[in-house]
């Protein structure tokens, strides 16, 4: 466990008004730099001392990064949006569902009156060893203290590892890539826009790192595109308790139907993995196929295949093929 000290490192502060003046600041300061936005995920770093940057650029001044708009093609949702006001938006319950859900289960009322997309998309792997201080390989380390023999790995990952175990414990980043979101992303040296799915990473990629985003990136804004509006939505949780609690497992999924049949799908499970996991050979599975029992179970099956259990948590495999199972079985 964490050694809790009582006092916060210093470091300056700065509370920009502007993206051009957050990312001066980001490419003035470098790896030294650290982005606060609803500020639930850093202060657990800050307080536990584990995290010790010379600045941090708090982004709650910019209006740019708020709101929830119109778009050309979708919603247009700032960054700095609070999971509230995504729960709460008109269009987003009646039109993109899943993604109200998704942010409903996070945590409690109070932290998501505070939290928001950008930070929720963008939080680090909650691994105790890592969160903690151990020397791994996330943290710059040459080993994976969650994947020894010995090692408390319940809520560790079945897929997608490469010497890292950990996963990521975002509730709305399913979501988001079931709706092929898109993370519009500024840096000093480049920006572009970057498919959901794209924008996590694994440990294969970069073990450092979550998403693409790199020292001197900024997220701005998530553009939901209208291709799902008003899709078969499909998203569950499942955690140790009601509220507050992190993902064990969850499925997100998005199904475009003609009566009982699947035109076309997208199902991601988050949980197992330390990125969000789409699940293309699930969806091939079922595009064009009129939904029963044996189907749905044949995806269950399936979504699991290539899963490897850790000594803890081999129960995520029965759990998340049930997900997906229920979530296919819910279109009929």
């Amino acid at each position: 466990m964490a050694i809790i000290r009582d006092m916060i490192p210093a470091f300056e502060l700065f509370q920009p008004a502007t993206v051009e003046d957050a990312l001066d600041r980001l490419a003035e300061y470098g790896e030294q730099a650290w982005v606060l936005a609803g500020g639930l995920d850093s202060y657990d770093w800050f307080k536990d001392r584990i995290k010790r940057p010379e600045a941090v650029i708090d982004l709650g001044g910019i209006e740019e990064l708020k709101g929830i708009r119109e778009g050309q093609d979708g919603l247009e949702i700032g960054a700095m949006a609070t999971l509230t006001e995504i729960v709460r938006h008109e269009r987003v319950r009646a039109e993109y569902k899943i993604l109200a859900d998704a942010a409903e289960h996070v945590a409690t009322p109070q932290i998501r009156n505070q939290g928001t997309l950008g930070g929720n998309i963008s939080q680090d792997t909650r691994c105790w060893y890592y969160r903690s201080g151990w020397p791994c390989y996330r943290a710059g380390g040459n080993t994976c203290y969650a994947a020894a023999p010995q090692a408390m790995n319940r809520e560790h990952a079945i897929m997608g590892t490469s010497r890292c175990v950990a996963i990521n414990p975002s509730d709305t980043a399913p979501a988001l890539v079931a709706l092929d979101a898109k993370m519009i992303v500024r840096g000093q040296r480049s920006s572009g826009a970057y498919d959901a799915e794209d924008f996590f990473i694994g440990p294969a990629t970069d073990i450092t790192r979550m998403t693409v985003l790199e020292s001197g990136d900024l997220l701005t804004q998530i553009n939901i595109p209208e291709e799902w509006a008003n899709a078969h939505f499909y998203y569950e949780k499942v955690r140790d308790r009601g509220s507050w609690d992190f993902q064990l497992v969850s499925v997100a999924s998005a199904f475009k139907t003609s009566g009982n049949t699947i035109d076309d799908a997208r199902i991601v499970v988050n949980g197992v993995a330390p990125f969000p996991v789409r699940l293309d050979a699930v969806e091939r599975l079922v595009r064009g196929a009129s939904v029963d029992e044996e189907i749905a179970v044949e995806a269950g099956e399936i979504a699991i295949q290539g899963s490897r259990a850790l000594k803890h948590n081999e129960y995520k495999q029965p759990m998340m093929s049930n997900l997906v199972r229920r979530a296919v079985r819910s279109v009929a």
